[in-house]
């Protein structure tokens, strides 16, 4: 679907996990979201600024209003200080919001010295917490199970709900959280990794039947998943659980 001026969720990546991300087998921008005049970007990893140049038709990260970050992972938050400047004109215009886990601001900040004073404003994700940028309205997660503190997204356009679900271990709670239309789930793996926290196909599987979307959206692929052909994969899931599951591509776009 082409990108005009209507609202759209847009995916500027779909790398997971570090090997996908340092090859750029899959690019790993992140996620635009424009919805009645705010544009949101949600976890700007590694290349994210050249993903909005090569966009077609281009996506202006000046027009951005917000940033939201997930957790501090590289492959999640890399280019938040470029977009920072980019959405504050270089810090000449103190402008928009950046939404983040506290501790993506601990020690180690993800945000730099020099960016951190250019936002309008820095808001700390917390659980089941709502926020707002303009008439878009998203609401944090509970804490997902992951080494880096982390929150899963959910919103509404259009009287479509959508939800995000980020990095984590399975858990039962996820279920409950991301009962929505549409479900973009981060599925790193092909066969369960229990040492490390991502999600399997497996895993996915479940959360898929438990919480019935109209639509689910595989993404954040790691290398087993590549290998296994996540479109392939999307198929069967579809086949065996009577829900429409797709795998996202670098520069999928969701008209709405």
């Amino acid at each position: 679907m082409a990108v005009g001026s209507g609202d759209f969720i847009k995916f500027l990546g779909t790398a997971g996990a570090r090997f996908v991300m340092i090859k750029q087998l899959r690019a790993s921008g992140g996620i635009w979201v424009s919805y009645k005049g705010a544009n949101i970007l949600i976890d700007p990893g590694p290349g994210s600024i050249v993903r909005c140049a090569a966009s077609r038709p281009k996506l202006d990260p000046s027009k951005l209003d917000a940033l939201i970050l997930t957790h501090r992972h590289l492959d999640h938050s890399n280019d938040i200080n470029i977009m920072i400047e980019a959405m504050t004109g270089g810090g000449f215009k103190k402008r928009g919001i950046v939404f983040l886990p506290a501790d993506a601001l601990g020690e180690n900040p993800v945000i730099s010295r020099h960016a951190i004073g250019f936002p309008q404003k820095i808001e700390f994700l917390e659980e089941n917490k709502k926020y707002s940028v303009g008439e878009f309205e998203f609401t944090a997660s509970m804490k997902h199970l992951h080494s880096a503190e982390t929150y899963g997204l959910k919103f509404n356009m259009h009287n479509t709900g959508v939800s995000l679900l980020s990095d984590t271990r399975y858990f039962e709670a996820l279920t409950e959280f991301y009962k929505t239309d549409i479900l973009i789930i981060c599925v790193t793996f092909y066969e369960p990794h229990p040492e490390i926290d991502h999600l399997c196909l497996s895993d996915a599987k479940e959360i898929i039947k438990k919480t019935n979307p109209k639509k689910a959206i595989l993404t954040h692929f790691g290398m087993t998943m590549l290998k296994s052909k996540p479109h392939i994969q999307a198929k069967k899931l579809t086949e065996e659980l009577g829900i429409e599951v797709a795998a996202a591509y670098d520069g999928l776009t969701l008209a709405l």
